[in-house]
């Protein structure tokens, strides 16, 4: 237990926490230290691991998010921004590092990561996929070899329940594009078509968004020009991988220094 990497998650009563408490569970080098819950929710006080179907993990879920990031080596975060920008504060203060999940953040809230990472190692990824990321690496790879004549379209498709579009991955994905044929994303994005555009400008990246069903992820890239067409997809079926993603993450931040990283770091592939 000594050489055990103390995990903590914060909303670990939902979904993609009770996933978390099973896949620390099952994993080598880690052990679940500690769970929260936003106050007022009806399940502190509870067991994480019976909440999950692990049994019983010794510890009860609390509402005191500082009293856990003070408890553990790293904490996992799959909640909303403002709470991800609360939590990196915490992060900071207590020498724990964070492992970010969180999608549609803005300025305000990257910003609060960027000052935690001066302290403490942070994690911060659209999606915590090997898969996932490695289709980031091909997309930079294939954006810079391929000339500006071929159009770049992004298309994504998620479960009905998801809030934000596109998806914090499709713009990743994006960026990807962006930094491999050297341009500025921002000035290049176009997230949105409707009514009479107008012709397709030259060197724009495009995004498509769809929504239904129970879909847990679909991401492709496609490089389209006169004649030829390169699709490169990636179809997440189980949420597991995230989970699984994450909980590597946690446990590489085990003597990283402090600093902002990315799961390329963590895969190996920032290189590429």
């Amino acid at each position: 237990m000594a050489d055990q990497r103390k995990i903590g998650i914060v909303g670990a009563a939902g979904r993609m926490g009770q996933m978390l408490v099973r896949v620390v569970a099952e994993t080598d080098g880690c052990v679940l230290a500690g769970a929260s819950e936003a106050p007022g929710s009806p399940h502190v006080g509870a067991d994480p691991g019976m909440l999950a179907g692990v049994g019983e993990s010794g510890i009860a879920i609390t509402d005191d998010a500082a009293a856990l990031f003070a408890s553990v080596d790293a904490v996992i975060d799959f909640t909303v921004p403002a709470a991800t920008a609360a939590h990196a504060a915490l992060a900071a203060e207590a020498g724990c590092a964070l492992i970010a999940g969180t999608t549609g953040l803005e300025a305000e809230h990257r910003a609060a990561l960027d000052a935690a990472a001066t302290r403490v190692p942070v994690v911060w990824a659209s999606n915590m996929s090997s898969g996932v990321n490695l289709l980031f690496a091909i997309t930079e790879q294939v954006a810079r070899a391929l000339d500006p004549d071929f159009d770049i379209e992004i298309v994504e498709m998620h479960h009905k329940h998801k809030v934000d579009a596109p998806s914090g991955t499709a713009l990743s994905l994006g960026e990807a594009a962006a930094r491999g044929r050297g341009v500025n994303f921002d000035t290049e994005k176009v997230l949105s078509r409707e009514g009479i555009t107008g012709e397709r400008q030259r060197g724009s990246i495009g995004f498509a968004t769809l929504r239904g069903g129970d879909v847990v992820g679909e991401h492709s890239v496609v490089f389209a020009a006169a004649g030829e067409r390169i699709e490169l997809t990636h179809r997440a079926t189980d949420r597991g991988i995230f989970a699984r993603g994450a909980v590597r993450a946690a446990n590489w931040t085990g003597g990283q220094p402090p600093g902002l990283y990315a799961m390329m770091d963590v895969l190996g592939l920032s290189g590429s």
